[in-house]
């Protein structure tokens, strides 16, 4: 599509004066730009239970002094709802230094195509592959009970204009397919999910050998928890899987370094740069650089080229993820990691794709080396305290381990710590690193943005077990 400038009922020069008037005397700040497409189908039940398009667009205003900061957004892209809007900011810039602060770097890199993913398939292919889902899911066993099933695409063109007149366009693809199914027996039911997705056409995710292979694998987990027996509680020796419960790591460690909580000094892990916060072997990046990664950008909502950001390495705090305003204020690089959910929000520092990298050992072997313990597959919801690192976490399949083999499945199960002190725990580091499967959504001060997580299968010495079996 042509440039979002163009959307502006006055020319490119007035919009670039008007953007100067109200940023050009502060710190920093820009005009971000939108433009936004959004489908989605949910098959409940045996039925389409909702059926959606959507288009949005708008701009957000920001300029930046010192630590203050004033945001102005409309859906109207005209002269007059901008001539608001540099009214609204101007009031921020106060006593300032007037040096704006250098623009972003360019980059010709591309993480993903541009090409729109709601054309293709149409909404009634769509509709028939969520058809063939529930009938499929229903044949595979005779005690499910209920299958969910759902697409969503998304179409992001952003603009950022800065007042020097740097200039930055993103053209963002991204989808996902969820299957949930419930299954039965007598009184007691159970749930299972699985899901796929990323920054590209649907493609692979919607042709019939991957969709079967979602609803085999949210089936499995829905039967496994259907045989699960009491979790104990207690102090246990636990085995966190590879892929998907890097979530624990995204929210009991990620947010806690993220730059704004650091200058705030509300993290658990403030003023730790340079030591020791983890076991050795223990190194946690954050990579939006990542070909078609769901928490990839090529550049940030600031327009910062995104970054692989080494924050724990060998167990040593080494760095943040930064926006531009936080970056500035502690004296350090922005790395790409501003990010809002759209332009009715200002950004703020965030992950893209963040994970803990392989070590050397097999994950047969970390398994074994367990006497009595807990194997955790997969995670759901959590809570975490980022002042204070405490976190909990429900485990949505995990089995027992007795003598270094793994043993019944568990329900009820949840992992309970401290951030800091969990990565201290760890003991051993496996060779098969994994992302999740693209499905992650991380919430932050009231916004959404999608993010991957990733992790080796791992081994955590004398964990808290919270749980009801005796």
């Amino acid at each position: 599509m042509n440039s979002l400038l163009e959307q502006f009922d006055i020319d490119k020069a007035s919009v670039q004066r008007m953007v100067e008037d109200a940023v050009g005397r502060g710190d920093d700040g820009e005009l971000f730009m939108e433009y936004n497409q959004s489908e989605g189908l949910v098959f409940d039940n045996g039925k389409l239970k909702t059926g959606g398009f959507s288009t949005d667009q708008g701009f957000g205003l920001r300029a930046i002094s010192g630590e203050a900061s004033a945001y102005a957004h409309s859906g109207e892209m005209s002269r007059a709802a901008l001539k608001r809007a540099v009214d609204a900011v101007s009031a921020v810039h106060g006593a300032v230094s007037g040096n704006y602060s250098q623009a972003p770097a360019r980059t010709n890199v591309k993480l993903y195509g541009e090409e729109n993913p709601l054309g293709s398939p149409s909404f009634e292919e769509k509709v028939k592959i969520l058809e063939d889902i529930d009938a499929y899911a229903r044949s595979r066993d005779e005690r499910v009970r209920q299958v969910s099933a759902s697409i969503a695409g998304n179409w992001q063109v952003v603009e950022i204009l800065r007042a020097d007149g740097h200039l930055v366009r993103d053209v963002r693809p991204l989808v996902r397919l969820n299957v949930s199914i419930v299954v039965g027996k007598g009184d007691r039911q159970e749930t299972g999910s699985y899901g796929v997705g990323g920054r590209r056409g649907f493609g692979e995710f919607l042709v019939e050998e991957s969709w079967k292979s979602a609803v085999d694998a949210a089936l499995k987990q829905a039967l496994v928890n259907l045989e699960a027996i009491p979790a104990p509680a207690g102090t246990f020796d636990v085995v966190l899987g590879a892929g998907w419960p890097g979530v624990m790591l995204h929210e009991a460690v990620g947010h806690g370094l993220e730059g704004d909580f650091n200058r705030k000094k509300t993290s658990a892990f403030a003023g730790l740069m340079g030591e020791q916060v983890a076991a050795k072997g223990v190194t946690i990046v954050d990579d939006g650089t990542i070909d078609e990664r769901r928490g990839s950008l090529s550049v940030d909502d600031e327009g910062t080229p995104t970054e692989n950001t080494v924050l724990i390495e060998d167990g040593i705090l080494v760095g943040y993820m930064q926006d531009r305003q936080n970056a500035r204020l502690m004296g350090m690089n922005p790395t790409g990691n501003g990010r809002r959910e759209s332009y009715s929000h200002s950004p703020m520092p965030r992950m893209t794709n963040t994970y803990m990298l392989g070590g050397d050992m097999e994950s047969d072997e970390i398994i074994a080396s367990v006497k009595n313990g807990i194997y955790a597959v997969s995670f759901g919801g959590g809570q975490v305290d980022i002042t204070s690192g405490k976190f909990v976490f429900d485990c949505t399949e995990a089995y027992q381990i007795i003598d270094g083999k793994i043993g019944a499945p568990l329900k009820g199960a949840n992992l309970i710590g401290n951030g800091p002190e969990a990565m201290k725990r760890v003991s051993m580091v496996g060779n098969d690193m994994a992302l999740d499967n693209g499905i992650g959504v991380c919430g932050k001060a009231g916004q959404g943005v999608p993010v991957g997580v990733g992790q080796p299968t791992l081994r955590m010495d004398q964990m808290t077990i919270g749980g009801t079996g005796v």
